[in-house]
């Protein structure tokens, strides 16, 4: 086991920017049959979060003695405080009352401590914090982004785990070739905010949708990350939020807090700080659930469909830095790319790649004038396409009463071009692409001289974090990097749209595609339907699919829409090839997206047909509890679940 040192803690992750130069520990652990056991007891604490792994039980309940009710209102009381302090119409819907999760947990002993010192230290730590924080938290309008009535209204409001429940209800039929696991993430708090939060502070929770034989299965659970296990012994949130918190003096106040601890030994540091809410990967026999701030976390999908944590995932000690939540694998050589990037110090932004069996190649630093948001990136066959944009971290803003994430409307967005074998930057060649920020890239190739990246382009770029009077805008686009002139050319495919959260058939990931699927974000950031995208299909003033041009000369690309029923809102769009013959059509498979229902409060999977000209839905799973709207999920075939590891070691 090694430990490096804690060089110190700060803001970085598109969506957490959370990220301190926190040392890893490599985690393993003895031949235990239960991996969640073995992983609880290297966390120091065994709390139990789940119900009765094999046996099913009624929706939202769990084998736990309730604790007191936490008060908070409820979701439409969220819902009216949040639209009349942001000048909106209250909610016409109604909720049901709901608690945040920890009302679900055992009772249990509050934290002791190993010396009367330590006990002193945390409790005046907390009082001489909640004392500083109080004028600095004062009842202040809270801006839309990090206001918790409107970032946790309605089906972004957490839920409790659900143990996994068998022989689900199925309106249609499941098809046959569906055999495997999909698996969602999604942000999920545990505990009731202190402050500001913004939707992409929540704890992980995956929720898995088992197919076997004709049979479906579901459940929930939360990823047992060190923060989270770690508040749960404190029975409340006492990390920094990354998003909802670290803005202003009181950002500071809470940075500093939170070094002050882990100096006294109230926390270690060194075993992560991330929420693992946002990608999954499934690579080498391990599921990874990911967010930018930490290591991945290993999960294993057991027999009967559960997820147990098996805990922080460093490649066999390979790395021991945090990866971006969108690694990606080439389906024809099962490598694995990824990239690092730092907020404190150079290099600001590394490369490096995994081999099929999980050796780890080179690392490549990048050279970057100030640390930048880097949430996605692209592969082709030979190269890495590496974004350099407009939205940086300049943590210096906070003294300001500002948000360390800002828009740098004097910087030119650039693309590095980078071969992907390559051990340094010698060879990197940067295209600038002015006015362009692009969250998430859903696939790119090599035509001759260019690199074709397919992308969404968002404005405001820093919409997502900083509140803004601009409606957000996320148009599909088509960008030639030109290798040879240094130059670029943007096109948008669709503006009347937005389009974000999809992806393309992964087995062409890295070449050229035809079709990617794609969330219609409307209203954001609620997902109203699905657009299948031929993106070669070219069909100038063409209605009977949906036309997606527009009058300022865009042309209007083929577009299959599936949209929601009313009051019905889903999320990113999965596609399963139906077969793993590379031979089948690229667009022959199904794609999965769950589905609520703001009206019943009822939850859905629906399986829709990838193929047919109206995306015909083939089968409604009807879920034992809601699920709230999520991130990026992955599916992982029978026979790739056959293959998963059982330790987090091998």
């Amino acid at each position: 086991m090694q430990t490096s040192q804690i060089n110190t803690f700060a803001l970085s992750r598109a969506q957490h920017y959370c990220v301190s130069s926190l040392a890893t520990e490599s985690n393993s652990f003895g031949s235990n049959n239960d991996r969640f056991s073995r992983a609880s007891s290297h966390l120091s604490t065994r709390f139990s979060l789940r119900a009765s792994p094999h046996s099913p039980t009624p929706a939202g309940t769990l084998d736990v003695k309730p604790r007191t009710a936490v008060s908070y209102p409820d979701s439409r009381e969220l819902r009216d405080h949040g639209a009349a302090a942001h000048g909106q119409p209250p909610s016409s819907l109604a909720a049901p009352k709901e608690e945040f999760p920890r009302s679900f947990l055992h009772t249990v002993n509050s934290i002791t401590w190993d010396n009367p010192l330590k006990q002193l230290a945390a409790a005046a730590l907390d009082s001489l914090e909640s004392i500083i924080l109080a004028p600095l938290d004062s009842p202040q309008r809270l801006p839309s982004t990090t206001d918790p009535s409107v970032q946790l209204e309605g089906n972004f409001f957490p839920v409790p785990e659900h143990a996994v429940q068998h022989e689900l209800e199925v309106e249609g039929c499941i098809p046959p070739a569906l055999e495997g696991v999909y698996i969602r993430n999604g942000a999920n708090p545990m505990f009731e905010p202190a402050a500001g939060h913004h939707l992409f502070d929540g704890d992980g929770m995956l929720h898995a949708v088992r197919f076997k034989q004709g049979i479906v299965s579901y459940a929930n659970r939360f990823t047992h990350t060190y923060r989270v296990m770690e508040e749960i012994k404190r029975e409340k949130a006492f990390f920094p939020k990354c998003v909802g918190e670290l803005h202003g003096y009181g950002g500071l106040v809470r940075l500093l807090f939170f070094y002050a601890r882990s100096m006294c030994g109230l926390v270690d540091a060194s075993m992560g700080m991330g929420v693992a809410n946002a990608g999954v990967v499934y690579f080498n026999g391990h599921l990874l659930a990911m967010s930018e701030d930490d290591l991945p976390y290993a999960v294993y999908v057991t027999s009967a469909g559960d997820l147990e944590t098996m805990g922080r995932y460093d490649f066999g000690g390979q790395i021991n830095f945090p990866m971006i939540a969108h690694p990606k694998v080439d389906a024809l050589t099962g490598e694995l790319f990824a990239l690092s990037y730092d907020v404190l110090k150079k290099p600001f932004l590394k490369y490096f790649k995994f081999a099929q069996d999980g050796t780890k190649g080179p690392e490549v630093s990048i050279s970057l004038q100030e640390p930048t948001m880097v949430h996605d990136f692209a592969i082709t066959e030979k190269y890495v396409v590496v974004p350099d944009q407009e939205v940086v971290f300049r943590l210096q803003e906070m003294l300001t009463r500002g948000s360390p994430v800002m828009h740098d409307k004097q910087k030119i967005s650039r693309f590095g071009i980078l071969p992907r074998d390559d051990a340094d930057e010698s060879r990197i060649i940067w295209v600038p692409v002015p006015d362009c920020f692009c969250f998430h890239l859903w696939n790119a190739w090599e035509e001759e001289d260019e690199i074709v990246v397919i992308a969404s382009c968002m404005t405001p770029a820093d919409r997502i974090f900083n509140e803004s009077t601009e409606g957000l805008q996320s148009v599909l686009s088509e960008i030639r990097l030109n290798r040879v002139t240094g130059t670029s050319v943007r096109r948008p495919l669709i503006s009347d749209m937005n389009l974000e959260a999809g992806q393309v058939n992964k087995n062409y990931l890295g070449r050229k595609s035809r079709y990617a699927y794609l969330a219609i974000a409307d209203p954001w950031p609620k997902v109203s339907g699905i657009a299948k995208i031929d993106l070669q299909a070219h069909k100038p003033g063409d209605d009977q699919q949906g036309n997606a041009g527009s009058s300022d000369g865009v042309d209007n690309i083929r577009v299959t829409k599936f949209w929601y029923p009313p009051n019905c809102y889903g999320g990113e769009p999965m596609f399963v090839p139906r077969s793993s013959d590379p031979s089948s059509e690229e667009d022959d498979g199904f794609l999965l997206t769950f589905m609520h229902n703001e009206n019943t409060g009822k939850s859905e999977l629906l399986i829709l047909d990838a193929r047919s000209p109206s995306l015909e839905t083939l089968a409604r799973v009807k879920l034992p509890t809601r699920v709230p709207y999520g991130f990026h999920g992955t599916f992982i075939g029978s026979n790739e679940l056959a293959k998963q590891k059982e330790t987090i070691g091998s």
